[in-house]
């Protein structure tokens, strides 16, 4: 394997040693920031899929990737939590900030992931392990039991980025060890056994390459790194000269990647102490369109920046962030909201009290103690700093002719993002799909920032969401759109324009005038022919089809659901949907 991989660095032109890190990660985050109890049974949904679980439901065969109706027939007494990237990222902010105390310049990998280098921490603490050991137990000082229910948190230290988080999650695995130290140079063999998934799990490479590879025969990290790296670029190109530096411990950083030019560093100064963030916010907008104008005219793009921020009362909050497809000016924003939204917003319940004391008490000249604040600015922010710390060619983004990422999805995601700035997250909204059985679940609203369709890196066909791969949405189906999971008992294409928020109240009659009944065999009693409004008014049925029966959560008897739904033409030639549940019938749903 030696042989290759010295041919393979002058074919690649990469002789750059990799920047040794160290990984902390706390599995199932998701599962913490639930606030789910020690032994309680929680899983976390995204697009009606399980994407973090507890220790307790894996216990009862809940599995990342199960449906919500079959997670709950494994576990019936599983608590079911909706996504929610916001509050897991506020959620991580104590942790993020304890570690801040021991390290500069940390790095905001993902909610429950953080990123540093070693070289100065290991040198100050005495070595790898001692810091290792350090950082670990502070994290779980500042966690305390709060992580019995998803797994102790768990850090690891390699060469690079790839192989560092591969050995916090062994870590973090059922060996309970916990602390997991590659050794400097020896990257290569610790890596060479391991299975390909690992690239897209802890890599980020394409789960379409990696399965490539496994057609091709090859199954660990070994035989990839074996293979003659100018026969891998030359095949694969840039994604597949990427996992093929990964598979052999060697530099990871993107391609083409270099310092940046001095005087790219962009920073605004306010002339009074700004307590709102939105309009930090804003200004960080400013200042990100600014960094990337800049590079843009040169022909690069960021792929790491660190981001500054300074109250009146010089307390700072410096955090790094790296993105190897580089950064645009919404991304850019985005990492910055995340970073200021926990540490720029005062929360009482984050303040630790000494002796008070009592000022009035003579026996106590000092006073109460002043307040020991963790992690939270005191003050209004004056400074502002977007600093790139590595920058590379802009290879630019070929947009397609028929169907994927177009021009007006990035006018659109702007507008979007422009929205937010000003009126703030909430007021934003869009629309994205989370499947269902009835129209009104089929979509949900979510705030721009948070939602994928508004995300860069999103592929509308799903190639290469890692998020909704791990949801279950990737994939396409013939017409080219979104492949997604099958909804048994769902209507038919095309979807009703037009959704009710509270149901309207109707009779469905028949022919004699009786209401129209349907057997719980989904037999009809008889053809409707009339439907009578809530206010008496009467339409003639020209057309039906149905009844559709759905039985939900049958082995819940406090929350079952069942229901029969007919669709209908009347006079007016207006089709709408109407279901009977509980003996009432209900207008649901228009179709324009």
């Amino acid at each position: 394997m030696s042989a290759p991989l010295r041919s393979a660095a002058t074919a690649t032109g990469s002789g750059r040693a990799p920047e040794r890190l160290a990984v902390v990660w706390c599995p199932q985050w998701p599962i913490v920031a639930a606030g789910a109890a020690a032994d309680e049974p929680v899983a976390v949904l995204h697009a009606n899929r399980v994407i973090a679980c507890s220790v307790a439901a894996a216990a009862a065969d809940v599995r990342l990737g199960l449906r919500r109706r079959e997670a709950q027939a494994r576990c019936p007494e599983v608590r079911l939590v909706a996504h929610d990237p916001v509050a897991e990222r506020r959620a991580f902010h104590p942790v993020a900030d304890a570690v801040a105390e021991l390290v500069p310049r940390l790095e905001l990998a993902e909610p429950g992931a953080l990123v540093f280098a070693t070289r100065g921490p290991s040198r100050y603490f005495g070595g790898d392990a001692a810091m290792a050991a350090r950082v670990l137990a502070t994290v779980d000082a500042v966690l305390a039991d709060t992580t019995t229910a998803a797994g102790r948190p768990a850090i690891g230290l390699g060469d690079g980025r790839f192989t560092a988080r591969v050995a916090a999650q062994l870590a973090a695995g059922p060996t309970g060890r916990r602390v997991c130290v590659v050794d400097p140079g020896t990257a290569p063999s610790f890596l060479a056994e391991l299975a390909l998934p690992w690239l897209t799990h802890a890599g980020e490479v394409d789960a379409d390459l990696v399965e490539l590879f496994a057609r091709l025969g090859l199954r660990t990290l070994g035989q990839v790194a074996a293979l003659p790296a100018a026969d891998v670029l030359a095949r694969f190109g840039h994604p597949g000269s990427h996992a093929w530096h990964l598979a052999a411990g060697r530099d990871d950083r993107p391609h083409g990647a270099e310092d940046p030019p001095d005087g790219l560093t962009v920073a605004h100064h306010f002339d009074a102490p700004i307590p709102q963030l939105d309009t930090v916010v804003f200004a960080g907008r400013r200042l990100a369109e600014q960094l990337t104008s800049r590079l843009a005219d040169a022909g690069r793009v960021c792929t790491r920046f660190v981001a500054t921020a300074e109250t009146d009362h010089g307390e700072v909050s410096e955090r790094v962030w790296s993105l190897s497809t580089g950064f645009t000016a919404t991304t850019i924003v985005e990492r910055l909201r995340w970073q200021l939204d926990g540490w720029a917003r005062f929360d009482p319940s984050r303040l630790h009290h000494r002796d008070l004391g009592d000022p009035d008490d003579p026996d106590d000249p000092d006073g109460p103690d002043p307040l020991v604040i963790a992690g939270v600015a005191t003050s209004g922010i004056v400074h502002l700093r977007l600093e790139p710390a590595e920058v590379r060619a802009d290879d630019g983004v070929q947009l397609g002719l028929w169907g994927g990422r177009r021009q007006a999805d990035d006018w659109a995601q702007r507008a979007a993002t422009r929205l937010a700035g000003l009126v703030g997250d909430a007021q934003v909204v869009v629309a994205e799909w989370r499947g269902g059985r009835h129209p009104s679940d089929v979509h949900r609203w979510v705030p721009a920032s948070s939602s994928a369709r508004l995300d860069p890196g999103h592929d509308p066909a799903g190639r290469t969401g890692g998020a909704d791969r791990a949801s279950g949405t990737g994939g396409t189906s013939g017409t080219g759109g979104p492949r997604r999971p099958p909804w048994p008992g769902a209507l038919a294409m095309p979807s009703p324009a037009t959704v009710h928020v509270d149901p309207v109240a109707v009779q469905l009659l028949d022919d004699r005038g009786q209401q129209v009944a349907v057997s719980g065999r989904g037999i009809i009693s008889a053809p409707p022919a009339s439907v009578r409004g809530p206010d008496g008014s009467r339409r003639r049925i020209v057309a039906w089809a149905g009844p559709w029966l759905v039985d939900e959560r049958w082995w819940d008897p406090a929350r079952r659901r069942r229901l029969a739904r007919v669709q209908f033409v009347t006079d007016d030639a207006a089709a709408h949907l109407a279901a009977l549940e509980g003996g009432q019938w209900w207008l649901t749903a228009t179709y324009d």
